[in-house]
């Protein structure tokens, strides 16, 4: 006899429809999987023996064989345990109906108990695009496969509580559809931070366009700590982006029962010595940091540090906001569009061109460490900000700027006036292509007077040449201008002023 069930599987980080087929035949009891599963695949058969024997139910003495429909395509993971259990008790006559519209996933424990599986918010999107009605999941995956629309979402303990709802002894309830929280921010605020107000202001701006940022500074002058404060600045996330975002950290298995989805959008810090493939994506086509940061912030602290290769990883990411991942496991394409955040000093030591002769580098060391940033992947930051070291005296003041609230609601009104200008297409200034420029960023006479002096002076390329564009949008945005004046286009060509001069070995503003 054959028994089939539906259920779901992982591809990359966007899942598609699986059916689990069962056939019982007589002959000597063994029991094989197919369907190019991996090794925690064909594991499932020891899962599955144990846990039909631990709730009471009898495991069929012949010959068992499991397909995983599609069969070309390779399977991972535990999800299959609990569909191959279901198929079993259904082919031997232990289960007499299942609903065709329904799909089930989940590891199965040995004593018959299902453990929360990756990717719950992925699998049940593509249960919906799939028409699929009803989807039982392990009771821990419940509130974040429910985010999905147009179906009903069943947390399920155990086995035997699975039995008594199929058998309709004892229903269980659909899992409620999750109502919008109130959102609490966790991040430190910008009312802590004394003086620096140039930087909140580059910081502003880049929030509200989405805009790359590099500062540069001495040692403790501040950078890692405003850049720990972007994230309480930066605009709410859209339905589209939440469930976007959630779905690549549900793969990775960040996600909890707890916190079923973000709330906030991502902010990564991977330490220095990651590798290439951890930033663009692992051996089995798990999404990199470049991914992980999709709709949020990454953080490069010390930038020369990190390997030349793991740094021009994000060149084709940050220009197209996808990545492709070639590994032996087969090609992937993960969203990436993220704002890359970097902090660094002028020179190894940290102090070149502060007062009191502190620093001790050589002309050569200092060229060399500048020359560990690639001409390209500098030309695709859109803003470059000097972070100085503080007086005594601000030191002293107790803080008194503006708290992340109020600047975040600038943010978010110039977010809105960008939302109604593109439509769904692009999200936010940075994302402009050609036409949207062209149509958007034109500029008055003055400015192009201005601007063509600063293409001049300051060797712009065609890339700075339309990042300057982008940032002076963004700057009219946030004073609710419809034009770009020249005064936005000035603030927006001074961010590009600060001069690392990779030949010369030298820093200057």
């Amino acid at each position: 006899m054959v028994a089939k069930i539906r259920s779901l599987g992982l591809q990359g980080i966007g899942g598609y429809e699986v059916s689990a087929e069962i056939y019982l035949d007589r002959g000597l009891p063994q029991f094989d999987v197919v369907g190019l599963p991996d090794a925690a695949v064909r594991e499932a058969r020891e899962r599955v023996r144990a846990s039909i024997k631990s709730c009471g139910l009898e495991f069929p003495v012949s010959r068992l064989t499991a397909n995983l429909a599609p069969a070309d395509r390779r399977k991972a993971g535990t999800v299959y345990d609990l569909p191959i259990l279901l198929g079993i008790l259904l082919a031997s006559g232990q289960v007499k109906q299942i609903p065709p519209d329904a799909a089930f996933i989940g590891e199965l424990s040995l004593s018959g108990e299902l453990r929360p599986v990756r990717g719950a918010l992925p699998m049940a999107l593509a249960a919906e695009k799939a028409g699929i009605r009803s989807l039982f999941v392990p009771e821990l995956n419940a509130r974040e496969a429910a985010y999905a629309d147009g179906l009903a979402v069943y947390g399920v303990r155990d086995i035997p509580t699975l039995l008594l709802h199929l058998s309709g002894e004892a229903p269980l309830a659909p899992e409620p559809c999750p109502q919008t929280e109130p959102e609490e921010l966790v991040f430190p605020d910008f009312a802590q931070v004394k003086g620096q107000e140039n930087v909140k202001r580059a910081l502003e701006v880049a929030a509200a366009g989405g805009h790359n940022v590099l500062m540069v500074g001495p040692p403790g002058s501040g950078k890692s700590m405003l850049s720990k404060r972007l994230p309480s600045i930066l605009p709410e996330m859209s339905r589209e982006e939440t469930l976007e975002s959630t779905g690549i950290w549900s793969v990775c298995g960040l996600t909890d029962a707890r916190h079923p989805v973000l709330r906030q959008r991502p902010f990564r810090a991977p330490h220095h010595t990651l590798s290439a493939a951890a930033m663009a994506g692992g051996a089995q086509l798990q999404p990199g940091e470049v991914s992980l940061a999709h709709n949020g912030v990454l953080f490069l602290d010390e930038l020369p540090e990190y390997r030349r290769d793991v740094l021009e990883v994000m060149r084709q990411p940050l220009e197209d906001g996808v990545v492709t991942v070639s590994r032996a496991a087969g090609t992937a394409v993960y969203p990436s569009r993220f704002m890359l955040v970097c902090a660094m000093n002028p020179c190894p030591c940290g102090w070149y061109g502060q007062p009191g002769g502190r620093c001790r580098c050589s002309e050569k060391a200092v060229r060399a460490y500048h020359q560990k940033l690639s001409g390209p992947l500098l030309d695709r930051i859109d803003i470059i900000v000097e972070v100085p070291a503080l007086p005594y005296e601000d030191l002293r003041r107790r803080p008194d700027g503006e708290d992340s609230a109020v600047i975040r609601q600038r943010v978010n009104a110039a977010r809105s006036i960008q939302r109604q200008r593109f439509g769904p297409r692009v999200s936010c200034n940075a994302q402009m292509g050609p036409g949207e420029m062209e149509q958007f960023c034109s500029l008055t006479p003055e400015g192009e007077g201005l601007m063509r002096d600063a293409f001049a002076s300051l060797g712009l390329t065609a890339r700075s040449y339309d990042r300057i564009l982008r940032v002076a949008r963004t700057i009219a945005d946030l004073a609710g201008e419809r034009e770009i004046a020249p005064m936005h286009l000035a603030e927006a060509i001074q961010y590009r002023t600060y001069d690392l001069s990779l030949d010369a070995g030298e820093v200057r503003a």
